[in-house]
């Protein structure tokens, strides 16, 4: 389904990220995963997307077999790093044939092994750009076009320390065709509500869903801030995890406060909430007990 219809169909969206697995049993794993999150039916599902092209190919495999083997609507991830045009054109041909209607556009980091990496071999150096050219597609399998999410960043962007020039950068996106805003995760509601009301003001109307992701361990916080470059842990959230005195109640802590934030959202208009799983189903079928639903389809009634 085309991301318009389904932003159009419910007033709240839920939906889940999964990464591209890189082994056959990791696979299969990973599928055992989407089959217990299928039955929360979230609006969509998306897949990252690495620099690297075993990686980019995974992503490509697994967003066709959620196709092909679910009712799942799938979004792909897709980077300006390390593609020249023919390559861009030639992933949008196969997504095209693959029946894939929806593109996450991201400026992307460079590979880990190539940190010295020049982007001035990349087709484009910005997301805006990339956007241009998905919305330039002829072969999009739906006739308004591919449908198109961009992300955005409550914390702020990690390289833009200007945050008035991060949302300029922000609307260059949405004006250049995408249809919504996906949010970095973040622990503390207030930069959210924030970074709303601050697109708001900059004439950004287009829907901004919410990134959450539940802490699982104490490592897994030290990955998170790397992953997000820099996310703030609130110090009630870091009290509470220091309390901890094994890893299930760690995974407790971070049950309950995203069970939190997720309702704080949903009593503040929230447009949609995206989880990012880690590939794994337990937290978020907890959060979604904890407030009360069996089901997404429940969530969006109220």
């Amino acid at each position: 389904m085309h991301i318009r219809d389904i932003f159009q169909a419910h007033p709240t969206t839920f939906s889940f990220e999964f990464f591209p697995p890189k082994t056959d049993k990791a696979s299969d794993d990973l599928f055992e995963t989407i089959a217990q999150l299928q039955v929360l039916q979230p609006s969509f599902v998306s897949v990252t997307y690495g620099a690297g092209g075993s990686t980019r190919e995974r992503t490509h495999d697994l967003i066709v077999r959620i196709q092909r083997e679910t009712n799942l609507t799938a979004v792909s991830h897709l980077t300006c790093v390390c593609h020249t045009l023919d390559e861009l054109s030639a992933i949008f041909d196969r997504y095209a044939a693959s029946g894939i209607e929806n593109i996450l556009a991201l400026r992307g980091d460079p590979p880990r092994d190539s940190p010295d990496y020049d982007r001035a071999r990349d087709a484009f150096q910005y997301a805006d750009e990339l956007v241009r050219f998905i919305k330039s597609r002829p072969n999009s399998p739906d006739p308004r076009g591919f449908g198109i999410g961009v992300a955005g960043f409550p914390e702020g962007h990690p390289a833009c320390p200007n945050r008035l020039k991060e949302i300029d950068n922000l609307k260059r996106k949405v004006d250049a065709g995408a249809d919504y805003i996906c949010t970095q995760l973040f622990f503390r509601n207030d930069d959210f509500y924030d970074f709303r009301e601050r697109c708001e003001l900059a004439g950004i109307h287009v829907p901004i869903i919410a990134g959450i992701m539940p802490v699982s361990s104490k490592e897994g916080m030290v990955r998170m801030a790397e992953l997000a470059l820099g996310a703030r842990f609130p110090s009630k959230l870091l009290r509470a995890v220091e309390r901890c005195d094994s890893a299930e109640s760690v995974a407790n802590v971070g049950v309950h406060w995203a069970t939190e934030q997720c309702r704080d959202l949903l009593d503040n208009g929230v447009r949609g909430i995206h989880f990012y799983t880690l590939n794994k189903s337990d937290a978020t079928r907890r959060i979604y007990e904890n407030l009360g639903v069996k089901d997404s389809l429940a969530l969006r009634a109220r």
